[in-house]
Formats: structure tokens, sequence, C-alpha cells
């Protein structure tokens, strides 16, 4: 888990399936066969590659209509990181709901039955037992189906939401709390109040190429409710870098030192702090913690100076500066005292974030045009 390796996906991705985005997109053809996605996801989740640059490479190589598409669906990424960020109950409320889901399994003898088969691809759901088995193998699931799994694990199974964003975390190797938990939120109809997902039998079939035609499907059910949605704060203010020498802080949601705005700071220390999801399966710590190394390395030749993984007193006497932690674990396990500053990408976008997405992506063309 590299920056080189991201960005050598994103060259692959330019010159293979990104000029058919558009269209093949929504197919899932199974595993092993090429992707239809980008499959940038892991390397954006930790901005090993950052939103920007992958957009306007899209841009430079298809031009503004050829790379509509594909930079609306980057720019879902920033929605959801700044949607959360001003909704942060969301997240809150996610892992109360895991915990108390958890407790219900060992309450409840078949509400535990359906977990652990829908957990091992045994509930005999075609489609939905594949992506299980293969999320579990090879953390990963194409977006579609990604979908499709949590429309059946709620409507169909009946199974807390919340069990399912879980086991998500546990198993993606691209897994954002963002982006994750308020995908299956939107699923659920919790997003966007009423309007649920609904995974239906003859999508399933046209868009995996015939492969699945799961039987028994609820096409019908309603959408989860909750008393009051989590309700909206102010965007936090960023903080400026000082001038002089400071120690930087690197953590999992910002891998790319080399382009974070410090003015007229002076870099003398690197540190590297690992908050993965509590949830997290070896596989995901694994490329946390390769990922980490990368930016150490390329954060040390950068600016010429110590980079190493935190330990007590690391800074000494300098002051902290890090990139903003989104909400998640990176920005829960910050030490206090770390002036947090905040890329441009991020202070433009995420003001127009604090509701549906269709504000922020009728400001595309002016986000775009403005770097």
């Amino acid at each position: 888990m590299t920056r080189a390796a991201g960005l050598d996906a994103l060259a692959a991705f330019l010159s293979g399936p990104g000029a058919d985005y558009a269209s093949a997109r929504n197919t899932d053809r199974g595993r092993g066969a090429p992707p239809t996605t980008s499959a940038l996801s892991p390397y954006l989740r930790r901005r090993l590659l950052t939103e920007e640059e992958v957009a306007r490479a899209a841009l430079r190589a298809f031009g503004e209509r050829g790379a509509d598409k594909f930079v609306s669906e980057v720019f879902w990424r920033t929605y959801f990181k700044g949607h959360l960020e001003t909704h942060p109950e969301a997240w809150s409320r996610y892992r109360a709901g895991r915990d108390a889901a958890q407790a219900r399994l060992a309450a409840e003898p078949g509400l535990r039955r359906t977990h652990e088969r829908a957990v091992a691809g045994r509930t005999g759901i075609d489609g939905f037992d594949d992506w299980a088995v293969q999320l579990v193998e090879e953390g990963w699931l194409h977006n579609h189906a990604r979908m499709w799994f949590a429309s059946i694990w709620i409507f169909t199974l009946r199974l807390p939401w919340e069990l399912g964003a879980a086991f998500f975390l546990r198993h993606l190797v691209d897994g954002d709390p963002a982006s994750n938990t308020l995908s299956w939120r939107w699923v659920a109809g919790l997003h966007t109040r009423g309007k649920p997902y609904l995974a239906r039998r003859d999508n399933i079939r046209a868009f995996t190429d015939g492969r699945h035609d799961p039987a028994g499907l609820d096409e019908g059910a309603a959408a989860l409710d909750e008393a009051m949605p989590p309700p909206e704060v102010p965007l936090a203010p960023a903080e400026p870098a000082p001038d002089g020498p400071v120690a930087l802080l690197l953590h999992l949601d910002d891998l790319h030192p080399e382009t974070l705005p410090l003015g007229a700071a002076r870099v003398v220390r690197v540190g590297g702090l690992i908050a993965s999801a509590e949830e997290a399966n070896e596989r995901v710590r694994a490329a946390d913690a390769a990922a980490m190394a990368d930016a150490l390395a390329r954060a040390g030749a950068q600016f010429r100076c110590p980079a190493e993984a935190v330990r007590g007193g690391w800074a000494g006497e300098l002051p902290v500066v890090t990139a903003w932690a989104p909400v998640g674990p990176s920005a829960e396990a910050l030490p206090a005292g770390c002036r947090r500053i905040r890329r441009d990408w991020d202070e433009r976008a995420w003001p127009l974030s604090n509701r549906g997405f269709s504000r922020l992506r009728s400001a595309i063309p002016r986000l775009m045009g403005g770097g």
C-alpha cells in the first residue's frame, strides 16, 4: 500500500477502463474480471492519492464531458467526509447502535443464527453469499455489490444495519468511516429520509451479466426510521501552521505530506500515528501500517528530517501540526494541542456538504476551476 502503487493504479485506470467508466461502472463482472471502476479507493481513503489530483488527472485525460461521471463519484467521497464533519452524531450513533446490536446477538438466538449465516455466506441468497465470501477473502467488493449487499442485509435478512457497517469496516481494505457509515445510512433510508435503496432481482441480474438471479428479496420494504436525524453542527475552523520549526504528525486520513498547506512552517520532525478502525482485521491493519511506512519514508525524504512512529515525547518542545482528521478513529486519537490544518479542497467543498449531495454536485465546475 504505497503512493507509487496508487499512481500506477491511476495510470492503469486512465489508460484502460476510465474511458468507459460512465457506461460500465455499475456492472460487476465478478471475481478475477477486469474492474469496471477505478479501484483507487484504498489509496484515496488514506490520501496516498488525493481526491483533487485524481479528479484533475481524469479531466486532463478525458475532458470535462468524458470525466463528468467519474469526477462526480470522487466528489461523493468528499461529500461524505464533509457531511460527517457537520453531523458527527451519525458516527457516534453508529457505534452505539453497533454495540447494542452486538448485545442483541448474545441475547437473541434467532438473530445470532441469521447473522452467522450472513457473514459466512450461507444464507442461500444468490449473489449475497458470493459477496460475503469475496469480502472476507479479498477485502473488496464492487461498489454496486456493496449497495445490493447492504440492502439485502437490512431489508431481506432484517439484520441491524450497524452490524453490516461493522462487517464492512472489519474487512474492507478501503473502509472509510464517513463513506461507510453514511452509505449504509443511505441504503437504509436514513440519510435521505424515507428513501431506501432496495436491491431488485432484475437489477442484480442485469448488472452481473446474468451471473446472479436472487429470488425472495423484499423489494417493497419501507425505510428504516429514527426519531430525529443527527443534528447539524458548524464546521470547525482550521488553524494555520505557525512560522518556524514544527513537528508534523501524520495519520491514516492524510498520507500525502508533500502537498499539505504548511505555509512558512519548517518541518524538522515527522511522526506517524496509526489509529485503525477498532473493527479492522489483520489485512486492513497491515495495509494501514504499510501506507504509514511509505508516507513516513516520503516525508523524511521531502523534509530531510527524522520520520518515525509516534512515541512518547517524540515532538519535544516543538509545536505539532497535523492535517485535518475527519470524524473517525484518527481524529479521536490525535493528541491535545495539535494545530489542525485543512486542504483548500476540503475548505471549499465541505461547507457545501452539510445537506444533500446536489448542492455540492452543482458546484463541481466552479470548484474544479478554482485550482
